[in-house]
């Protein structure tokens, strides 16, 4: 009887193994999930880690080119890791920033030229600032910070979700300054012509450089008011 009750209290522990080990390999399980949201939150590298501003004030006057951007950002971040994470254990330490620049700007150009034969007039927008993503904190710290040490699907789905965090409060900022500074969204006029008749006129401050810091200024402020744990002590 001893026997039979020692092979029932050890078999849940055999059992609960291979359910925690299918979990973890799940393509999106809890910890791979968290990865793609964290961004949005807690872990945003625009409002957190302060990370991708530079882009903030030059993209962000209308809404399209702030959308361009931030799929842009998100392809490039995603593949970049994904790449790196493939290669990782063969890079030389020395060289790993080499590296690293070469597939980031191999993947900007390939989206600046695909940009340039789908849109043209929105690449014309963006000017030198999709080659610029070259230089994007944000790319560059992930590569560094996770891909490095990470396995592919968990790299790809870090880019992917740092890229969308990013690209998520450039929407926003965009959002705000095409509405008030211009009256439209995406190009189409939204603020009815009889606000204009009854003598609304649109805030020029908002599509001027200053004011995208000052909005984003205004989304930190309101992330960090709801989460106390952002605010340093």
């Amino acid at each position: 009887m001893k026997e039979k009750d020692i092979k029932r209290q050890a078999s849940p522990a055999q059992e609960s193994k291979p359910k925690q080990t299918s979990e973890e390999n799940r393509l999106f399980s809890a910890k791979n999930l968290k990865l793609l949201t964290r961004p949005f939150g807690a872990d945003n590298p625009v409002t957190v880690q302060v990370l991708g501003i530079c882009s903030a004030l030059a993209v962000t006057v209308k809404l399209q080119p702030a959308l361009v951007m931030a799929v842009s950002v998100i392809v490039v971040t995603g593949f970049a890791n994904l790449i790196i994470s493939l290669l990782r254990n063969t890079i030389p330490p020395r060289i790993r920033i080499i590296v690293q620049l070469t597939v980031i700007a191999t993947l900007v150009i390939l989206v600046d030229q695909v940009l340039k034969a789908v849109a043209y007039d929105v690449s014309k927008q963006l000017s030198v600032f999709v080659g610029l993503i070259i230089t994007n904190c944000i790319v560059m710290g992930r590569l560094e910070a996770f891909a490095m040490a990470n396995k592919p699907w968990p790299s790809f789905l870090d880019g992917i979700g740092n890229g969308a965090g990013y690209g998520f409060i450039l929407v926003i900022v965009a959002f705000i300054r095409e509405l008030f500074g211009s009256g439209s969204l995406l190009g189409y006029k939204v603020i009815p012509e009889s606000f204009y008749d009854a003598g609304y006129v649109n805030n020029g401050l908002f599509i001027l450089p200053p004011m995208a810091l000052i909005v984003l200024g205004v989304i930190i402020w309101i992330h960090r008011s709801f989460n106390r744990n952002l605010i340093e002590k």
